[in-house]
C-alpha cells in the first residue's frame, strides 16, 4: 500500500507513516491488499464480488444468497447509519453460514440514524463477519471487472501478524463456487409457518389476517422480505427446507408454490431439488421462482445455467419485462445465470438484463409458471418489481375462479 511522503519540514513522522495493516485480502493470483481490520478476527476463504448499492448494507450482509462470498461495497460510506434488529434478511438468526467477509473503503463512523441500536463493527463481530477497511475499492472492482470474480482469503489479526504465503496457498487452492451446493448450509432445515407482513413506519411489522391463499415456499436461503410481500398479498405461508420432495410439497395441498433465492451453484442444488420441482410442474399448480429458484426451475424445464464473469450484485440493474415492454430498476445478487438460448420450446424468455442481455425471467406457455432472476422484494433496492407478487397471486385467483387484481 502506498503512503504519502513526509514533508521535509517535519521533524516527527506523520501518523500515516506508522500504518500497520491489521487485515489482508489475499487473492488467488497472489495479490495482497492491506487495510484495517473490522468485525471478527480470523480468516475465511471465499469468492470476492462487488455490490453497487448505496443503501442497505445490513440487508446485503444478512442475505443468505451471499454464502461463500466476500462483498466489496463500491459505495464508500458503509456502517454510517449503524445497525438494528429489524433490517435483517436471514430467517434463521442462529445460522452464520452466510457472507464470509466485507470490504469497505472508509473507516466506520459512529451511527447517525435514530433506528440504530448497535455500532456496525460490533454487529459484524456478533455475526462472525470478517471485514477490512481503508482500501481502494474502486481498484478492486476494476480488477474483478477485468479478470472476473476472484477467489480470496480475508484475514483480520489485531497484532498485524500474518503468514502471507500460507494465505496465498489457501486462496489459490480453494475450489470456488462451481459445483458447490450451499443451499443446504443456509436453509432453515425445518418446516414452519409465516404470517408477518411488511414494515410500516412507527408501527413495525404487521400480521396477516384472513388469508386468501396457502403457499408452500421452499427455502434455499430465503430472504424475510419475500415472505412478507407474499403475506401482504394474502398468502398463508408454509416454509419447507431445501431438501423437500415433491411429495412433501404436494401433500400440503397448496394453492401455489414458491421457490426461493439462495447461494451456490444451481446445478449442484438441483441434484436433489429438480425432481421436486418437476413434480410441482406436472401438478399444474401456480409456481413462482426468484434467483436460485429461477435457475433451478430452468434446469427442471430442460435449460442450462452458467457461471458469470463478474455476476450481478447491486440495486440499480435495469431489466426489461418483455411481456409488457416496461423497464424497471431491480435489485440483483447472482453469480450464475440461466442460458437463455438453452430454454426449450414452450418456455418464453420474459425478462432480460439491459446491462448485458442475460436472461432474467421465464414463463411456461399454457401453464401458471414463471420466475425471475432478480429480487422483486428488494430490501435493499427499488420497488419497481413488486407487481410480480400480484402476478403470482393472480394465477392462484384464476385457478380459484376469483376476480383478478391489477398489477
Amino acid at each position: 500500500m502506498a503512503h504519502p511522503a513526509s514533508s521535509p519540514a517535519q521533524t516527527t513522522p506523520a501518523p500515516w507513516d506508522d500504518f500497520k495493516p491489521t487485515a489482508l485480502l489475499v487473492l488467488a493470483d497472489g495479490t495482497v491488499i492491506e487495510g484495517q481490520g473490522i468485525g471478527t478476527t480470523g480468516s475465511a476463504v471465499a469468492e470476492v464480488c462487488f455490490n453497487t448499492a448505496i443503501t442497505g448494507y445490513q440487508e446485503i450482509l444478512t442475505d443468505p444468497s451471499y454464502a461463500g462470498q466476500i462483498v466489496t461495497f463500491t459505495f464508500p460510506h458503509i456502517g454510517n447509519v449503524g445497525t438494528n434488529e429489524e433490517d435483517v434478511e436471514t430467517i434463521d438468526l442462529d445460522n452464520d453460514a452466510g457472507v464470509r467477509g466485507a470490504v469497505i473503503k472508509t473507516n466506520i463512523t459512529e451511527p447517525s440514524n435514530y433506528r440504530a441500536t448497535r455500532h456496525f463493527d460490533a454487529w459484524l463481530k456478533s455475526r462472525g463477519i470478517i471485514g477490512i477497511a481503508g482500501i481502494d475499492t474502486r481498484a478492486l472492482t476494476s480488477l474483478i471487472r477485468e479478470k472476473g470474480l476472484a477467489n480470496a482469503v480475508i484475514a483480520h489479526s489485531p497484532d498485524g501478524k500474518f503468514d502471507i504465503e500460507a494465505l496465498k496457498r489457501e486462496a489459490a487452492g480453494w475450489n470456488g463456487l462451481v459445483g458447490a451446493d450451499l443451499a443446504k448450509d443456509v436453509t432453515a432445515n425445518k418446516t414452519f409457518e409465516w404470517d408477518e407482513t411488511s414494515w410500516t413506519w412507527n408501527e413495525g411489522f404487521g400480521k396477516l389476517k384472513d388469508p386468501s391463499f396457502h403457499v408452500v415456499a421452499v427455502d434455499y436461503g430465503m430472504k424475510r422480505n419475500i415472505l412478507r410481500l407474499l403475506a401482504d398479498q394474502g398468502c398463508k405461508l408454509t416454509v419447507l427446507p431445501a431438501t423437500a420432495t415433491g411429495e412433501d410439497i404436494l401433500a400440503l395441498k397448496p394453492d401455489g408454490v414458491f421457490l426461493s433465492n439462495g447461494p451456490g451453484d444451481p446445478a449442484a442444488t438441483g441434484a436433489y431439488s429438480v425432481d421436486a420441482i418437476k413434480a410441482v410442474i406436472e401438478a399444474d399448480i401456480p409456481l413462482f421462482g426468484i434467483c436460485l429458484g429461477h435457475q433451478m426451475l430452468a434446469l427442471a424445464l430442460g435449460g442450462k445455467t452458467t457461471k458469470m464473469h463478474q455476476g450481478h450484485h447491486g440495486a440499480n440493474h435495469p431489466v426489461q419485462d418483455k411481456t409488457t415492454g416496461k423497464v424497471e430498476i431491480t435489485s440483483m445478487n447472482h453469480g450464475f445465470a440461466v442460458d437463455g438460448d438453452s430454454l426449450p420450446k414452450g418456455i418464453e424468455e420474459t425478462h432480460i438484463s439491459l446491462f448485458d442481455g442475460s436472461n432474467c425471467g421465464l414463463a411456461v406457455t399454457g401453464k401458471p409458471i414463471f420466475s425471475v432472476q432478480f429480487h422483486p422484494e428488494a430490501s435493499p433496492g427499488p420497488r419497481d418489481s413488486h407487481y410480480l407478487f400480484t402476478r403470482f397471486t393472480n394465477l392462484m385467483r384464476a385457478r380459484k375462479g376469483m376476480e383478478q387484481v391489477a398489477e
